[in-house]
């Protein structure tokens, strides 16, 4: 396959800022005031001098003084110099590009992703909501309560999700641990009473302690809870604790964990010790955000991964975008749990190849990612005729 992207040399690359819309205000985490109703974020376009395309969302961009920097890295070299179809990304410093390379390779193979990263999976992949957060608590004029998370989850099901992950946590930072606690367990039992025949996952963002986690699994044992992602910060002796007692209290449940700063040794270790149950690194790699992976890393440790059995579930809060990196990715591979769904309408990006139904998605047979990139704000490059602005981002 590298032998057709050696005929391509990088000719321009474009820089834009894109807009994407939650369906409603997305309210406070554990840790976290309230998520807003959207976000701004910054693509790459690579254009080779054959016309070939590829674009993705960049990492970091904002932070950067002059993007322009980085396209300078790739301006001029073949695609075959800069990336391999079999592993992704020649050098990490390169990682700015991950996304944008890994679709114009596919541009130019003419395959889709997941065929490139092996097309062992199956042909849909299951996802969850990813979007309910303390909307019972928030905004601080006007709380949800309960019946607002309910009325979310409703909306998830309604939009095609059959899973629902349910922030917890609202103690210590927005409540006190005895009322924190008792409303994390009464959120988690109202939607499994409305929605008896969906999984449900919890994610605690840190905020937990070893014994504040076992009341909290005390009080919804019978909830069947899928996993329980980021209790605490991982550790052997803690995530032994906690697994033992879910053990006895509800066995099927799994710990997820690898989101912030992951330390893969010691995540391996924890998996093999039959403590922790699915990675769950981001599949973008952000290091301004703590997220010090990407898809190139996804690439790189899967055959470890593979080797011990893994389940795997790549982060990717945020962007309905990163939620098709990771079905993308997720279907080259075995061993996926869940994919994480997130709901937005993205500014001047075509999403229609992907559809979900059922708690499914289905991919698009198109080359690359399958997304069209419509318009955007350029931000650096002259080649910006088809991405015309309609407005202000």
């Amino acid at each position: 396959m590298n032998n057709e992207l050696q005929y391509h040399k990088i000719s321009n690359v474009n820089t834009y800022k894109v807009r994407s819309h939650f369906p409603r205000l997305v309210g406070k985490n554990a840790f976290r005031n309230e998520h807003a109703y959207g976000d701004e974020f910054v693509v790459k376009e690579i254009i080779t001098d054959q016309g070939a395309r590829g674009w993705g969302l960049s990492s970091g961009l904002f932070y950067h003084q002059d993007p322009e920097t980085d396209d300078r890295m790739i301006l001029g070299k073949s695609v075959s110099d800069v990336f391999d179809p079999d592993k992704g990304i020649a050098d990490m410093s390169l990682s700015t590009f991950d996304f944008a390379l890994h679709d114009l390779a596919g541009s130019i193979l003419g395959i889709p992703c997941y065929k490139m990263f092996g097309n062992k999976g199956v042909g849909a992949v299951p996802v969850y909501d990813t979007l309910i957060y303390f909307d019972d608590i928030s905004p601080d004029r006007k709380p949800g309560g309960i019946a607002k998370i309910l009325e979310e989850c409703q909306y998830g099901y309604d939009y095609g999700y059959r899973a629902f992950k349910l922030k917890i946590g609202r103690a210590p930072m927005w409540m006190n641990w005895t009322d924190g606690l008792k409303r994390d367990i009464d959120v988690t039992r109202a939607v499994r009473e409305r929605f008896p025949d969906c999984e449900i996952l919890v994610d605690a963002n840190d905020a937990y302690t070893v014994e504040k986690m076992k009341q909290y699994v005390d009080g919804v044992a019978d909830a069947g809870l899928y996993w329980i992602e980021e209790p605490f910060r991982e550790n052997e002796q803690d995530f032994r604790a906690l697994r033992e007692h879910l053990d006895a209290k509800s066995p099927r449940t799994l710990i997820a964990d690898g989101e912030t700063d992951p330390n893969m040794d010691l995540l391996i270790d924890l998996y093999k010790k039959g403590l922790l149950g699915v990675f769950q690194m981001d599949i973008q790699g952000d290091y301004t955000l703590g997220h010090a992976f990407g898809l190139t890393p996804w690439r790189r440790v899967m055959p470890k991964l593979e080797e011990i059995g893994a389940r795997i579930s790549p982060h990717a809060w945020g962007l309905k975008l990163k939620t098709h990196y990771a079905a993308q990715f997720c279907a080259g591979y075995p061993g996926v749990a869940r994919v994480e769904g997130v709901t937005d309408t993205t500014e001047g990006v075509d999403f229609s190849g992907y559809k979900l139904k059922d708690g499914k998605m289905y991919l698009p047979e198109k080359p690359g990612f399958g997304m069209d990139f419509i318009w955007g704000m350029p931000l650096t490059g002259g080649d910006c005729e088809s991405k015309t602005i309609c407005r202000q981002v």
